[in-house]
């Protein structure tokens, strides 16, 4: 009989620690899964030497829209004619992704 009680509370306290994991793991799946926020700016906002390494990759195109996030990411809709374009552009004016 104390056999049976000892192997339940093991196997309790093996789930209750298994439950505490899994919430850690799922907040931190949430923390990554969320999207950046960024705002509207004037295209006339963003610094030269980063207009200077935007218009070498996109010479031909004017900015539309300009968005900044909090880490000072440039989310950037470029158009010519009727072709746009989103280029994500670091602070320094490293290019990082076309969407």
């Amino acid at each position: 009989m104390k056999k049976i009680l000892l192997m339940t509370a093991i196997a309790l306290g093996f789930g209750i620690n298994a439950d505490a994991t899994t919430d850690k793991n799922i907040s931190s799946e949430l923390n990554i899964l969320q999207e950046k926020q960024y705002t509207s700016i004037e295209p006339s906002a963003i610094p030269a030497d980063v207009l200077k390494n935007i218009s070498k990759k996109y010479g031909g195109l004017t900015i539309k829209e300009a968005h900044l996030a909090s880490d000072g990411e440039y989310k950037l809709i470029l158009a010519k004619d009727e072709k746009t374009v989103t280029a994500y552009f670091s602070s320094t004016g490293e290019f990082l992704k076309e969407a």
